[in-house]
């Protein structure tokens, strides 16, 4: 099926199934449960890739979807025969179960209303709570052009709390949640479920007493854990191998320069038991890695699928992903955090004249190409004196990613990732991710605000 002269290729053969429960005004209202299977063809020769895929496993339908493949890559040569081996076992990272295998949908109901309770006891001022409980399992086959046949069996699930406070006729929001590679019944169990609610509950009171945020160039301190967030929207995305092959990332031909300051080492690991970013193998079959893109300020990698890897002299990372059978190998990030340094997280806080210390972040918008980003907070301190003032909301970063790696000043011994609540866009595909940072300083960054 696929021609002796194309450079790689492979079929990639998934079976996949989902469930959710979603909680609302006190009961659950929404119930869905689905599942999908396809085939995906993919030949390569040289820039070009055809990629075309089938929801049949029937042999025409394979065989149909495997010629047009070849014929988006430019091929319509005869095919040659490919004799299937099984290739070497990569470590497991996770259990090859179902998620949801061993608790049903009256044991989750349960759990959600539990946890719209404990909100509405925790402050009489929650008017609406929302929770949701998410899973799925994907069983992918994929066989490649060089006869290796690579299995691997993903779990995931997610938990996410969100509440409505009000007084005085004010209404704020607060979010938490959390998941990763595991089973549904290892997320109910023990007090996360309950500190996902509190944090929630937290987040939206805080937020009921917060001030108008300031505005203007100032230093900002980025707490550990989510604000990864902004170091993998500005920065990470601008270290993917087609962003640098086409020159069209800021990073593009800086291999082995100083791209940010001494002391800052950043890494992507894809192969961190459980975690919602880790992956035994990636969607081409290559062993997921441990990859360091900046050590010690210096670019020393970038993330590669095969295709690029190839054609950059390089060696693929084991980043080469796609949401599903239908969609084509991009290259993107699977872990993506900072390292720690050896600062205090106090004494960096107490560096602070006057600035913003942003612990928690919403959504933003990031310019992949120059690195520009515009984050909004979702939970923001304003600072003065090295001492917390007061929470602030409505407060925007803005800058560029590259630039801010230079102005990092200090670097705290707390490194964290996220709780497991990241999903990554790119190309039109959504896969899940992982962000992390210890504390760090910025000596200067723009804050957009309605305050002077």
């Amino acid at each position: 099926m696929l021609p002796a002269n194309a450079d790689d290729g492979d079929l990639y053969l998934e079976y996949s199934s989902s469930e959710s429960l979603a909680l609302e005004e006190g009961r659950v209202k929404h119930v869905s449960a689905s599942t999908h299977q396809g085939i995906g063809a993919r030949v390569i020769k040289g820039e070009a890739s055809g990629h075309a895929y089938t929801d049949s496993l029937e042999a025409d339908a394979l065989m149909q979807a495997a010629r047009s493949a070849r014929s988006i890559a430019g091929h319509g040569g005869a095919s040659s025969p490919v004799h299937i081996h099984a290739a070497s076992t990569a470590p497991r990272l996770y259990q090859a179960v179902n998620p949801a295998a061993n608790i049903d949908f009256s044991e989750r109901k349960a759990m959600l209303e539990k946890l719209d309770k404990l909100a509405r006891d925790l402050d009489p001022r929650v008017r609406q709570v929302f929770a949701n409980i998410s899973s799925s399992f994907s069983d992918i086959h994929i066989v490649r052009m060089d006869g290796a046949h690579i299995h691997d069996a993903r779990p995931l699930v997610r938990l996410n709390i969100s509440v409505v406070v009000e007084e005085n006729g004010k209404r704020e929001t607060g979010s938490a949640g959390g998941g990763g590679r595991f089973s549904i019944e290892r997320l109910l169990s023990g007090d996360e479920p309950a500190h996902m609610v509190h944090e929630a509950v937290r987040l939206a009171t805080l937020n009921l007493s917060a001030h108008q945020a300031p505005a203007g160039s100032m230093p900002v301190v980025l707490g550990p854990g989510w604000p990864g967030i902004l170091l993998h929207e500005a920065i990470g995305h601008g270290l993917e191998g087609d962003f640098n092959r086409k020159g069209s990332s800021v990073f593009a031909d800086k291999m082995g320069k100083q791209v940010a300051a001494r002391g800052i080492t950043v890494v992507d690991d894809g192969t961190i038991a459980e975690r919602r970013g880790s992956l035994t193998v990636d969607d081409e079959g290559t062993q997921s890695n441990r990859t360091v893109l900046i050590e010690d300020g210096i670019l020393t990698g970038y993330l590669l699928d095969r295709q690029n890897a190839r054609l950059m002299g390089m060696q693929p990372t084991g980043n080469g992903r796609r949401e599903s059978y239908a969609h084509p190998v991009l290259p993107r990030m699977t872990n993506t955090f900072m390292l720690a340094g050896n600062d205090s997280p106090d004494d960096i806080l107490a560096s602070l004249d006057r600035g913003i210390y942003a612990v928690n972040f919403g959504g933003g918008q990031v310019d992949i190409t120059s690195g520009k980003f515009v984050f909004t907070t979702s939970e923001a301190y304003y600072v003065e004196n090295g001492v917390i003032q007061y929470p602030v909301k409505g407060a925007t970063l803005i800058g560029s990613g590259h630039e801010v790696l230079q102005k990092v000043s200090m670097i705290g011994n707390d490194l964290a990732l996220d709780p497991g609540v990241g999903t990554c866009g790119k190309g039109g595909q959504s896969v899940p991710v992982g962000v992390g940072l210890p504390t760090i300083r910025i000596d200067q960054l723009i804050v957009g605000g309605t305050e002077a």
